[in-house]
């Protein structure tokens, strides 16, 4: 008989142990959260940052550029919020592990990990610089790497996390022209896939998200000039992108990919891939 009451009291505890891990894994109370956002100076991260503080966060602003920073920065502080600067490469992993130290140090604890940064390419791979594939994969994919090595034993200490994956559906699908790109949001899929089997139970969610064809700076003039006139015009907003990325954080999900419809493709790549390589062939076929 106490080996049963101890074993009802054990299943019990783990239940409600359980229950709690399930619904800290949903995020939708930020007041008084702690984030940190890696590119944060524009684009996306810029957005995450500013409705993060919105919500009442309390974040801290990883970007190369200072002064893009210290503007974002006075306009959350103008409306109450809180924000700390911390300009950082992300390449260099000793900059990338001194800035999470710092967002500690500053906000006592980063509870929210936005790993967004990152900068992309569209041309032929053998005009393709090999410096430039180098450095794209230290930014894009090293980058987030080190963050999450350095802010993921603190989440563990309190059984409670957030991280999040700017990845794209150039991870999930490739198409021409992007190969070195490719490659670092390939390797951000597989780390990031990994790691929430990892963290499984733990409290810890890691959410990947895979934003299509966006409208941001992201998408320099030579990028822009190369890209098929049908993608380009079917460009969507950041803002898209963001209210996806809360949503699926409120969701307790661990992917998301925005505009929805394209996550279709890949139950296509799975049955018949050499269908959607036809159709990614034809859909990104330079239009004279």
């Amino acid at each position: 008989m106490a080996v049963q009451t101890c074993y009802q009291h054990t299943t019990k505890a783990k239940t409600r142990r359980i229950h709690s891990v399930a619904q800290s894994q949903q995020l939708t109370d930020y007041n008084g959260l702690t984030a940190l956002i890696t590119g944060a100076s524009s684009g996306i991260g810029r957005l995450m940052a500013l409705q993060l503080a919105k919500n009442g966060a309390r974040v801290a602003l990883v970007a190369r550029r200072k002064d893009e920073l210290e503007a974002l920065a006075e306009e959350i502080r103008a409306q109450s919020g809180e924000a700390v600067v911390l300009p950082c490469d992300i390449s260099d992993r000793q900059q990338a592990e001194q800035a999470a130290s710092q967002a500690i140090k500053k906000l006592g604890s980063v509870d929210l990990l936005v790993n967004n940064a990152g900068y992309g390419g569209q041309q032929k791979f053998l005009d393709w610089d090999l410096d430039d594939v180098e450095h794209i994969m230290r930014v894009n994919y090293f980058g987030t790497v080190y963050f999450a090595k350095a802010l993921l034993p603190q989440m563990l200490q309190r059984d409670r996390g957030w991280i999040v994956f700017m990845s794209s559906v150039s991870g999930k699908i490739a198409s021409p022209k992007k190969t070195a790109y490719a490659a670092t949001k390939f390797a951000m899929t597989g780390f990031a896939e990994s790691l929430s089997l990892e963290l499984d139970g733990t409290g810890i969610n890691v959410l990947t998200v895979y934003p299509g064809t966006i409208d941001t700076p992201f998408h320099n003039s030579q990028m822009r000039n190369n890209m098929p006139e049908k993608v380009r015009d079917s460009m969507k907003s950041a803002d898209g992108v963001v209210e996806a990325t809360f949503d699926a954080l409120a969701k307790g999900k661990r992917e998301v990919t925005y505009p929805g419809g394209i996550a279709m493709g890949y139950v296509v790549k799975a049955l018949a891939p050499e269908f959607l390589r036809s159709q990614v062939l034809k859909t990104t076929k330079k239009e004279s």
